[in-house]
């Protein structure tokens, strides 16, 4: 896993370079476009809302002693919440709604690796293609929410949440690498045995979505960049990976 893992992270070195060799550009406009409304969607909410959630989980205490702590310590903890659960609806969001767009690049990244003669695949419209990414983004979503409340809920022990921020962060990373890893993954496997698939080897998923995760707390310029170099650096990992059961991949 270890070795994947750090496969998937340098994964992102040729990114840039593959895209601008390619002429790609041009297909990001959309999901850049998509990706800056969603986050300026969610970041609103979780101004919205933070001063709600902070006054309702303060109202648990009933004692008029350390309420200055408990309104402290609340309007941290409602912080802390919304910034992980709008990072989750972000990420499920974006890789969905992208899905048309970003299935596209990872074909033609395909057919120049390759070769349009050399590999079978099935060719998907932009409406499958969107069916799909909503399909696996919602059972991630799901699947990420029931394992991130328990650790969340942990994370405000002291010295547990060394280990549970930690966990977190994987959690996160691992389906952030998994949406991106199915825009290849759509061509060449069923929905079933792509999440097998991506199980099988999570360490590339895990160090794709690490590098997503970095890039997307980068002030503005995360939210334009994030999904053309995570998007084509899980292309190449995934057709490597697929490669070794299926073809033989030219040298990147």
């Amino acid at each position: 896993m270890l070795n994947e893992l750090i496969e998937g992270l340098k994964s992102y070195t040729g990114a840039y370079s593959l895209i601008s060799k390619l002429k790609l550009w041009n297909y990001f406009w959309i999901p850049v476009i998509i990706s800056a409304l969603v986050a300026c969607l969610i970041f609103a909410s979780a101004y919205g809302f933070s001063d709600n959630l902070g006054l309702f989980i303060a109202k648990a205490w009933p004692w008029e002693w350390a309420s200055e702590t408990i309104n402290t310590v609340s309007e941290w903890l409602s912080g802390f919440i919304i910034l992980v659960v709008g990072i989750i609806l972000y990420k499920h969001i974006v890789l969905a709604l992208a899905a048309p767009f970003m299935g596209v690049v990872s074909e033609k990244i395909e057919a120049h690796l390759l070769g349009e003669t050399n590999h079978i695949h099935k060719h998907s419209s932009s409406i499958n293609l969107l069916f799909r990414g909503i399909r696996i983004n919602l059972r991630n979503l799901m699947m990420e929410l029931l394992l991130s409340v328990p650790f969340t809920i942990l994370s405000f022990i002291p010295g547990v949440n060394l280990f549970t921020t930690a966990i977190l962060f994987l959690i996160q990373s691992y389906y952030a690498g998994f949406g991106n890893m199915d825009y290849t993954l759509e061509r060449h496997l069923s929905y079933r045995k792509s999440i097998a698939f991506v199980r099988q080897h999570r360490g590339l998923a895990i160090g794709n979505g690490m590098i997503f995760m970095f890039l997307l707390v980068i002030p503005i310029l995360g939210v334009i960049i994030v999904l053309p170099l995570s998007a084509v650096a899980a292309t190449t990992i995934t057709l490597r990976q697929l490669d070794k059961q299926e073809t033989t991949l030219k040298t990147i």
